[in-house]
């Protein structure tokens, strides 16, 4: 009965920290993601502080969606510590509880924090993104030259005698429109025989839809036209999974588009990393907390130097940054999905799990 009492305490007491923490980080990251959006678009026709406060609030759940894992260590090293200064965790060794029983409490709170991120928070933060770059469209306008992506999307269609290398600035709709588009047609030798540049080009049923396009041929005058209709054979279905952008897909969704993609023979591997992520995100935040525990549960009785409290910081740092690292591996391929995701947080949690058991039992 003592150890459930205490249990609960201790729980409510992780919680009670997650949320102001949360509620902290919110508030620092709107401020920030706000004055950042305000000096890079504030220039734009469209841009109002309203519309900015707008897009702000709605890329703020994937602002929280990258903070996590370092909450989940913040908040386990405020919490121990704090009981530890109060001699709460002296009392509750010395009456013979071990530390993987009162270390319970805040490995459920990091679990149901993982889950919560992964059902609740990664699909609201997929939609705000989706959200902030149609906002961030409207802003600049279809005539206006966009800033550039930071990976542009190609798309390679033969219709017949017609090969065409379609590009972009950047895609909307799911992929299926494009914004600053180009695009570049070959003869059967490979010459460039055409080039045509787009404000936007939508794909329609049968044929993309291009307009304002400026259109070049080799050895003579550019031609503009308001409107451009280019036969293709590129189905919507593939075009999305093609250009669609895993971090826009919420986890609800990513099994049907994995399964879509290799229907259609397109790459999954970063479907596939975006999705094992998202899944090994609670065992994460439970590495995480072990790596509180290490740095915090003997932080009183041995008066630890801030050094050690810093060294747990730099390794749930390192932790994180390691995880991202292997994750850009397996989006690329050069590791499999599910070992880049994985591993890293399986080592971690035994690292853990190892520097525990040997403070608790020497």
């Amino acid at each position: 009965m003592m150890f459930g009492t205490l249990s609960r305490y201790f729980f409510r007491r992780y919680l009670v920290t997650m949320g102001w923490f949360l509620i902290g980080v919110s508030a620092i990251s709107f401020l920030l993601d706000f004055s950042e959006t305000a000096g890079r678009m504030s220039g734009l026709p469209g841009y109002t502080i309203g519309g900015g406060i707008l897009m702000t609030a709605v890329r703020l759940p994937l602002i929280l969606q990258q903070t996590v894992p370092f909450i989940a260590l913040f908040v386990g090293m405020t919490v121990l510590i704090g009981l530890n200064r109060k001699y709460e965790l002296v009392v509750t060794r010395a009456a013979g509880i071990s530390v993987w029983q009162f270390m319970f409490p805040f490995i459920a709170g990091s679990l149901l924090l993982g889950l919560l991120t992964m059902t609740a928070l990664n699909p609201l933060a997929a939609w705000g993104q989706r959200q902030a770059l149609l906002v961030e469209s409207d802003w600049r306008g279809e005539n206006a030259v966009l800033r550039k992506a930071p990976q542009i999307p190609w798309l390679r269609q033969i219709s017949g005698r017609d090969d065409v290398i379609i590009g972009a600035q950047t895609v909307q709709e799911n992929g299926t429109k494009l914004i600053d588009a180009v695009l570049i047609h070959f003869d059967s030798r490979g010459q460039v025989i055409l080039r045509q540049d787009a404000a936007t080009a939508k794909l329609e049923d049968g044929y993309w839809q291009l307009n304002t396009v400026v259109e070049r041929k080799p050895g003579e005058i550019p031609v503009r036209k308001a409107s451009v209709q280019l036969r293709t054979n590129l189905k919507q279905d593939f075009v999305q999974e093609r250009l669609t952008a895993p971090e826009t897909i919420g986890f609800f969704d990513l099994s049907n588009r994995i399964a879509a993609a290799k229907s259609f023979g397109i790459s999954t591997k970063a479907l596939e990393t975006q999705f094992n992520s998202l899944l090994s995100q609670p065992l994460l935040l439970v590495a995480m907390t072990f790596i509180a525990a290490t740095v915090s549960l003997k932080f009183s009785r041995f008066n630890q130097s801030r050094s050690v409290i810093l060294g747990g910081i730099l390794s749930g740092f390192m932790l994180y940054v390691i995880t991202v690292l292997v994750k850009a591996f397996g989006s690329s391929g050069v590791v499999p999905p599910f070992v880049a995701t994985w591993i890293p947080v399986v080592v971690a949690l035994a690292l853990g799990a190892t520097i525990l058991l040997h403070q608790e039992d020497g």
